[in-house]
């Protein structure tokens, strides 16, 4: 066994490199989440493609990987919606929380799932203890109306090691996309994912388009799956390997600022409360998501869709 075979193919350089199939995409990531390979293997691989950067057909199998270890939501009879938060705040509050309430004071329910992956930012499980919404030390069962947020070593082991490699390498490798891709339930899901940078919205979409998700795509708040409460962003569902705008962009000059809490997690879980009762209100880009994302969820739950799946 070993990787070796392919890093040889993709880690000939920028120009050299060639890309692998989805059956050897599936088969590499298969065993860096088993951990059967060595340390300076998976340094190999996550510098290699960092470099080359991945196709969506690398990026199926590597997907393919992670759902066959994945350990899933049960089926609860419901679309349940999936955030996941892995960038955290820096210059703007963590809003994921916000979104996942909002969603969920409609009936939805909901799976945040992330960890940490630097030291200076904060991140959306410190706004959830705060609210009072602890880690899972398990996969729960969600019940509509219910949020939970688990870590991603509960979900995946293997898949927390390798988003850690971050913390030794100082670079992104394909499992901070994968995370935002994947598809942790058994039952309906509708992932809702974000990217900060242009290139990455391309590499998202033909992937999802490949393997057929059921999801939506933003450029999110500093990375996180929540629009800008100043902006809102264009927004797209993808089902069954169609792609649709639902939201443009919102251009021109912004007539008026929200007022929005520092980036704390105090100030933080503070502001979502008076959002969820009603006393401040709800950032314009934030409730066209929740619309955009309730609707979408609607449509997958509804009779002649379950009876077509």
């Amino acid at each position: 066994m070993g990787i070796s075979q392919y890093i040889k193919e993709i880690g000939r350089g920028k120009d050299g490199a060639r890309s692998l199939t989805r059956e050897q995409a599936t088969d590499l990531l298969g065993q860096v989440l088993d951990g059967t390979v060595t340390d300076l293997e998976v340094g190999g691989f996550c510098l290699a493609m960092r470099i080359k950067g991945e196709t969506a057909d690398e990026m199926a199998g590597f997907m393919d990987a992670t759902h066959a270890r994945l350990h899933k939501l049960p089926d609860n009879d419901h679309t349940t919606v999936v955030l996941p938060s892995y960038n955290g705040a820096r210059k703007l509050p963590v809003l994921t929380p916000l979104l996942a309430l909002l969603l969920a004071q409609r009936g939805a329910p909901v799976l945040v799932h992330g960890t940490a992956t630097e030291d200076k930012r904060v991140f959306a499980s410190a706004v959830f203890a705060e609210l009072g919404v602890m880690p899972a030390s398990r996969v729960p069962a969600l019940a509509a109306g219910e949020v939970a947020f688990v870590p991603t070593e509960v979900l995946s082991p293997g898949l927390k090691r390798l988003l850690d490699v971050r913390r030794a390498v100082g670079l992104r490798n394909p499992a901070h996309s994968l995370v935002k891709l994947m598809n942790p339930c058994a039952g309906r899901a509708f992932i809702v994912g974000s990217y900060t940078h242009p290139e990455y919205a391309g590499s998202m979409a033909a992937t999802w388009a490949l393997t057929g998700a059921h999801a939506m795509l933003l450029r999110g708040t500093e990375g996180e799956p929540v629009a800008d409460a100043r902006r809102t962003p264009r927004m797209e569902i993808f089902r069954n390997s169609e792609r649709t705008e639902v939201q443009p962009q919102q251009d021109g000059p912004l007539a008026q600022l929200p007022s929005l809490p520092t980036v704390d997690a105090l100030n933080t879980a503070a502001y979502i409360r008076a959002v969820l009762d009603g006393s401040m209100p709800i950032p314009t880009p934030i409730a066209l998501q929740v619309e955009h994302i309730l609707r979408a969820v609607q449509h997958h739950d509804s009779p002649a869709h379950a009876h077509a799946l």
